[in-house]
């Protein structure tokens, strides 16, 4: 018989932590396990028809804000009983209270997977996380700085275990110089251009600002470089506005959110961060994996990821302005260039698979006596 196991989530939108979702469900085993998925933003769902491709059932219960969020509780109980759902995993926090809610009525066991530093949340989130983590089976942290975090914030007396995220490194491999060629066409990008590119969530952690000083400063430095973002949110006028600022109209472009990321990633030759603090990135795994060079900052998970000058270039948080200097070197040595796309794939084929993430998910799924 198969384990009935519930994923809840706030959104179904192309963040890190969604991502993950089609992407396990590929490599689950189908026949032990049945999955359902629920989310509660019904205008971020961009994912439903990969998870339902997949072989997910998908279900929404909207919520305009985190109240009502919390509030679906009861339909939740009801659809657990529906269903008969024996095993919850949440994501993120609002998703990881409600479903704590949920356990403390129907005692189905529950699994919490943090992304982020505690240290990073508002204060309401950080204070309800604090006084609800204990309510729930199991807590997980998607890498050794996110589960240190929760150890350091909240006085735990429930396991808390370490699952790296993952990749599907054959999904993710470049194989389609046509795609490549395509991307660079429709941003009038020449072919013997060096393509440096991102993909995030618009939000102040990703620094999506110092970003665009940096590859002003690499493009005054080699105007063969390029850049390209990926991706949507609430700094958009501000970064676009910046750009102009900046001068890179023609230089970098916003493509706006994308479905399908993976031709995007053909089309970049260098993958940047910015960021200042991390859980453990989708999106930096999904550039390794696709034979991207890495050029980053050392926040949160990207540390034990990346071995400086072995996997890529890693600078401090702080020293972000030396970045510009990394994609000119990339730049101007075609093959330090393919020797560093060559190690950050290794790395991840190595060390960050979709198949080991989704061994050690199951065997925690198994170790709950369902």
């Amino acid at each position: 018989m198969k384990i009935k196991t519930l994923h809840i989530i706030k959104s179904l939108g192309r963040g890190g932590a969604e991502m993950l979702l089609p992407e396990t469900l590929k490599s689950h085993n189908k026949e032990q396990f049945e999955f359902h998925y629920l989310y509660f933003l019904p205008w971020k769902n961009q994912l439903v028809e990969a998870i339902e491709k997949a072989g997910g059932k998908v279900t929404c219960f909207p919520a305009n804000n985190n109240i009502q969020l919390l509030l679906q509780y009861p339909k939740i109980i009801r659809y657990c009983k529906e269903h008969r759902i024996q095993l919850i995993h949440a994501h993120l926090p609002w998703a990881g209270f409600v479903s704590r809610l949920v356990h403390l009525q129907t005692q189905i066991p529950l699994l919490y997977t943090e992304h982020n530093l505690q240290e990073r949340y508002h204060f309401i989130t950080k204070l309800f996380n604090r006084l609800s983590f204990n309510w729930q089976t199991i807590g997980i942290g998607v890498s050794e700085d996110v589960t240190l975090s929760i150890q350091k914030n909240i006085n735990t007396n429930i396991p808390v275990k370490t699952i790296l995220n993952g990749v599907n490194t054959t999904t993710f491999q470049r194989k389609n110089p046509l795609e490549r060629a395509s991307i660079r066409e429709d941003y009038g990008i020449p072919n013997d251009a060096l393509v440096v590119g991102t993909v995030a969530v618009f939000r102040f952690q990703k620094r999506l600002d110092l970003w665009l000083d940096i590859m002003a400063e690499a493009i005054k430095q080699n105007p063969k470089i390029y850049g390209i973002i990926v991706g949507a949110g609430p700094l958009e006028p501000m970064l676009k506005e910046k750009q102009v600022a900046l001068g890179l109209e023609g230089k970098v472009f916003f493509t706006g959110i994308q479905t399908n990321v993976k031709p995007y990633y053909e089309a970049m030759d260098i993958f940047m961060m910015s960021s200042s603090f991390e859980g453990l990135p989708i999106a930096l795994l999904e550039a390794m994996s696709m034979g991207c060079a890495i050029v980053s900052t050392d926040a949160g998970g990207i540390k034990e990821v990346l071995r400086p000058e072995k996997d890529g270039f890693v600078v401090s948080v702080d020293d972000w302005k030396s970045l510009s200097k990394s994609i000119v070197a990339l730049a101007e040595d075609d093959q330090k260039l393919k020797d560093y796309q060559s190690l950050a794939r290794q790395r991840v084929v190595d060390s960050f698979s979709i198949e080991v993430m989704v061994h050690s998910l199951e065997k925690l799924y198994l170790e709950q006596n369902i």
